[in-house]
């Protein structure tokens, strides 16, 4: 029996990082008995092996709950700045968001920017306080805080806590009263918007949706409106938590749909379905995510090339934000490069291509995008080896980002000597209480994206938050270091840094690839440029045959022909002889650690 669209609820869980969504999901589940005690365990709704690994939640998750004769569509969002996008993409299948706080931290970077997404997209919002059985928590004081942010009284601030239960049946009913059932008509046209989609090798494409109006039966015959692609629609289904097929899908609901559609580009985040034959206006879609991060991805053996980019097909299907384009590197042979919001979505990327397709990749370190004034036109820089070398260039810019940084304020000190070494410029401070400073600060994104999250946890202790959004691009003063061996440039090595850190970025890759290039029969140079400049060098002295070993005694000319016919070898390879990088070296020299650095 179809539950009527006045008893359905859509909401979803928005928090900073570690404040406790997964956690409240689960007791959501237990409560409502959507699954059973035996089946249960910790964050069950990350299905993903890296998600359960790491303690995190990558990919939004949609479940259906039943409770009191409602139907209530739980979608439990990322936390980590990098996935905001699918954040993004969550609000708009629902109609009321639970704003989680977590009452020993109290509000944090992330939880602003959620709370200002979730406002923006006119959702009801559920203030609620988390982790109140901790010894730490201060619930009075953090409800407040809570409070005065989504402006209403304290009271109306729920508290519960999500390991115990504590409090969560209270949560339900609120959200049972406080969020309004959605809007639309069951004999409208059909209009559906698909919020996430997958790929399964035997049924095709799988696209997760909201119906907006209308009804989806099985088996009725759909037409994507943004590519206009007619298929069958194989099954339709919710999450209850497992896929279950129903007859049909009506307004409000948010479920599955299996397209059959073999081509993973056909079925795009955003788009509209409707009813094969019906006129309908698009619904609103989704603003297409910037890629803030680059790097280039390579198969460590050339002939993965297809695969690599068969699987960086399919993750593009589930994740709207992956964005990439070929590219031939002379050291690494044939690639992609590959734009990503962030290092921890690089770091994910990756992994998921290793471990899911079994491929075994080379990644060169991460840069941002230029722009870059050449010749009178403006040019688009990804790759640091298309950035014009020495001074063959006029003015260049840099992207830079807005930062959001919530400090106690004893470490305040710390975080603005922070900034300004990164180059950053403050643009305001507010204490939230006398113990925290909201602070903000225009930051270049090149400063942020490798170790920057990491000195601001170890200068404040773990206690300082960050979140970041884009804020356009600046003029900045920045150089190609080029890396050459034996005279001869290696597009990987190179990289685009400030003029001020060119010095030390060249003697950092010299000293480490006279490390890893084993010695080879005569002495090779290994130098750091800018244009024609060397600013650093180190040599890799040649190996040395003992010519002389089975001399015993005799004339002392005999010794010398036999030196000096050596030494006339080794000046005819110094002429001709290539260097022979081992590709272990080009991994280890490329290689970036858990902290986002060139190790």
């Amino acid at each position: 029996m179809a539950i009527p669209t006045s008893r359905i609820r859509n909401f979803c869980i928005v928090a900073h990082i570690d404040h406790g969504k997964s956690t409240l999901a689960d007791r959501l589940l237990e409560l409502t008995h959507t699954v059973e005690a035996r089946a249960m365990r910790a964050q069950y709704l990350d299905r993903m092996e890296l998600e359960r690994e790491r303690g995190i939640t990558i990919k939004a998750q949609a479940v259906r709950l039943l409770h009191d004769g409602y139907e209530l569509n739980l979608i439990d969002t990322p936390g980590h700045v990098d996935f905001t996008y699918e954040v993004s993409r969550s609000l708009a299948a629902c109609e009321g968001a639970i704003l989680l706080v977590d009452a020993a931290q109290g509000l944090e970077a992330q939880t602003l920017a959620n709370y200002h997404l979730a406002r923006d997209a006119g959702l009801v919002i559920i203030p609620v306080l988390n982790k109140i059985d901790l010894p730490a928590a201060e619930p009075a004081r953090r409800r407040e805080e809570l409070a005065a942010l989504v402006g209403e009284p304290p009271e109306r601030v729920l508290a519960v806590s999500a390991k115990t239960g504590e409090g969560v049946e209270e949560l339900v009913r609120a959200v049972i009263d406080r969020i309004p059932a959605p809007e639309g008509h069951a004999d409208a046209p059909l209009r559906a918007l698909i919020f996430d989609s997958a790929f399964d090798p035997y049924r095709g494409v799988i696209t997760y949706l909201r119906v907006r109006e209308g009804t989806l039966p099985s088996y009725a015959r759909i037409r994507m409106l943004a590519t206009g692609v007619a298929s069958d629609a194989e099954e339709v289904g919710v999450m209850a938590p497992e896929a279950t097929p129903v007859e049909a899908l009506g307004p409000g609901e948010v479920g599955y749909l299996v397209t059959g559609l073999k081509d993973v580009h056909l079925a795009k985040v955003g788009d509209t379905i409707t009813l094969d034959g019906s006129t309908v206006e698009p619904l609103p879609g989704y603003r297409e995510p910037k890629p803030m991060v680059w790097c280039g991805l390579f198969p460590a053996e050339g002939g993965d090339y297809p695969a690599l980019r068969e699987a960086l097909d399919r993750l593009r299907l589930s994740d709207a934000a992956l964005v990439y384009e070929p590219e031939v590197s002379q050291a690494l042979g044939f690639g992609f490069r590959v734009g990503f919001l962030g290092l921890l979505h690089m770091e994910i990327v990756r992994e998921r291509l290793e471990r899911e397709f079994g491929l075994e990749l080379i990644a060169t370190a991460p840069n941002v995008e230029f722009h870059v004034e050449r010749a009178g036109r403006a040019i688009v820089v990804r790759n640091p080896a298309e950035f014009p070398p020495g001074g063959d260039h006029g003015r260049v810019e840099e992207p830079v980002v807005f930062a959001t940084i919530i400090t106690p304020s004893t470490f305040l000190g710390a975080v603005l000597d922070l900034c300004q070494e990164r180059r950053g410029e403050l643009v305001d401070m507010t204490y939230l209480t006398p113990e925290r400073v909201e602070v903000h600060y225009v930051l270049p994104l090149a400063e942020i994206v490798f170790d920057f999250f990491d000195q601001l946890k170890s200068r404040t202790r773990g206690y300082a938050s960050l979140d970041y959004e884009p804020w356009g691009y600046q003029e900045a003063d920045l150089v190609r270091v080029d890396v050459l061996l034996h005279g001869e440039p290696v597009d990987a090595f190179s990289s685009v840094v400030h003029r001020e850190r060119a010095y030390r970025y060249g003697r950092q890759m010299t000293e480490r690839l006279k490390e890893l290039i084993p010695r080879q029969l005569f002495d090779v140079a290994v130098q750091a440029a800018i244009g024609s400049r060397i600013i650093a060098r180190e040599t890799i002295k040649a190996k040395r045959k003992d010519v002389l070993a089975k001399c015993y005694g005799g004339d002392i000319t005999r010794k010398r022909k036999l030196l000096e016919t050596q030494k006339r070898g080794k000046e005819r390879l110094r002429r001709v002889g290539k260097v022979d990088v081992p590709q272990e070296a080009f991994i280890e020299a490329l290689r970036v650690d858990r902290k986002g650095r060139p190790a």
